[in-house]
């Protein structure tokens, strides 16, 4: 199977094991899910020039944002895997290991606290929200999650495909 395939697959999977862990959370913690809508409508403004906000949510909705961010949301999922088996190489596809997804996958969350979170308004690392360090554990534990998502997702399709 070609690696491009593989990486779009596994970025994917794990993605979807995180966005598995939202809804798991919202039902056990009553944490609601992350509102992808958001980083749509934070997308969308920087091709009017606006990357940085005092607050997404009083920003004027853009239409389609709730599409852009969810599609955002999995195409930086698998630019994440491909980050990962460009690091730990074919190797790795072929014989996946946990340390790497999750190394890579605790290294993802610096991705939200200096430039999503301070682009939205919520500043670096959510140092402007209510609860900064609640809100900092909840990402590094999503993170995390999205690390494990990255090796079971590889490990399913070395399972199923016979990489």
């Amino acid at each position: 199977m070609n690696n491009l395939v593989i990486v779009f697959f596994i970025g994917i999977g794990a993605t979807g094991v995180m966005d598995l862990w939202g809804i798991l959370r919202k039902s056990l913690l009553g944490i609601p899910p992350p509102n992808y809508g958001m980083v749509g409508r934070w997308l969308a403004y920087m091709t009017h020039g606006k990357f940085r906000h005092d607050s997404i949510a009083a920003s004027v909705p853009i239409q389609g944002e709730h599409f852009i961010g969810w599609i955002a949301h999995y195409l930086i999922g698998i630019a994440f895997a491909a980050l990962l088996v460009g690091i730990a190489g074919k190797a790795w596809i072929l014989n996946p290991t946990i340390g790497p997804a999750l190394v890579v996958g605790f290294g993802t969350v610096a991705a939200p606290f200096l430039l999503m979170q301070p682009g939205m308004g919520a500043g670096i690392a959510s140092s402007r929200t209510p609860k900064p360090n609640s809100t900092r554990l909840h990402s590094v534990i999503n993170h995390a999650v999205f690390g494990l998502g990255l090796y079971a997702s590889a490990w399913a399709l070395k399972f199923y495909c016979s990489l």
